[in-house]
């Protein structure tokens, strides 16, 4: 970095100052920018809103952008175990709470990632007369497909007392997300250290750590029954224009998990880009930015349904 120059992370602060929605007196930031037809974006773990930040800059002239941090994730409050349940449920709650707030409850384009694919698709499974375009980005809305395994580093990070030290204590999770999520553009060192600022100490790494180990693998987990719910109710979005944009060198969402969304959505738009990793959005950003535009201009909303 030049000196005098700044950061994608001050540059990030001055541009999207966001706002704040109070939950139970925490702090629930989100970005709120432009007018017309709202785009939610739904991160995921252990990214927040800064991952979004160029289709927001691509986006807002056109269309109101909604992008929150979920709590305990980017410019959100961090309350421990006994302010905050750090569930699935806790996290869809959180969102509907902030459409709720913004009056946003119709001609919702719905852009997700990560385990936001999760929370964004149990509220769109739950309102799918709201929702009316899908942007899915290597994640999943369904139980762990039959042919994947469960990768070793997500189960040591779930299970094992070493997950505790490696996530909270080294945070190797954000920082190696940032290294290893990016495969054929990799991420500039001021870029990845944006990614990691927000989760600076032991206690600021609580919903890093949270997110994997309320990972439902089987019935009897905690956010189990919501994860069927949701698998058993994707069929009322089969008419949902959906744009898919997979990353095939991810890890954790790959093939498999993009055969299933296949499977389900037939007619859903399919871009696979094979040299890259996990943050498709990083990776990709100069061909799939402009192609999400697009695809929303290719698929108006209804006046009456905004």
């Amino acid at each position: 970095m030049v000196r005098g120059m700044s950061t994608p992370l001050e540059d990030f602060r001055r541009t999207h100052p966001g706002r704040d929605l109070d939950r139970n007196g925490l702090r629930y930031h989100y970005l709120d920018e432009g007018d017309g037809e709202p785009v939610v974006m739904v991160h995921g773990n252990p990214s927040w809103s800064f991952y979004y930040r160029k289709l927001v800059e691509a986006l807002s002239p056109s269309y109101r952008t909604i992008v929150p941090d979920h709590i305990g994730c980017g410019y959100s409050d961090k309350p421990d175990d006994s302010r905050y349940a750090y569930t699935l449920q806790s996290r869809v709650d959180d969102l509907e709470a902030l459409l709720d707030h913004l009056r946003i409850d119709a001609g919702i384009t719905l852009v997700v990632h990560d385990w936001g694919g999760m929370i964004g698709m149990t509220y769109a499974a739950r309102h799918p007369e709201r929702i009316a375009r899908l942007v899915i980005l290597n994640t999943a809305a369904f139980h762990l497909p039959a042919t994947k395994r469960f990768p070793w580093p997500l189960w040591v990070c779930r299970n094992s007392p070493l997950g505790a030290f490696m996530v909270r204590g080294l945070n190797l999770f954000a920082k190696g997300t940032a290294h290893i999520g990016c495969k054929h553009h990799p991420m500039p060192k001021a870029v990845r250290q944006a990614y990691a600022a927000p989760y600076d100490s032991w206690a600021a790494r609580i919903a890093i750590h949270r997110f994997v180990q309320d990972i439902p693998l089987r019935p009897g987990d905690r956010g189990y029954a919501i994860v069927t719910e949701v698998h058993e109710r994707l069929h009322l979005l089969a008419n949902v224009p959906m744009l898919i944009g997979w990353g095939m060198k991810d890890f954790v969402f790959d093939h498999h998990f993009l055969a299933e969304w296949e499977r389900r959505f037939p007619r859903a738009e399919v871009h696979r880009y094979a040299q890259a990793g996990h943050y498709i959005l990083e990776d990709e950003a100069d061909v799939l930015v402009p192609l999400v535009a697009s695809f929303l201009a290719a698929h108006p909303v209804a006046r009456e349904a905004v």
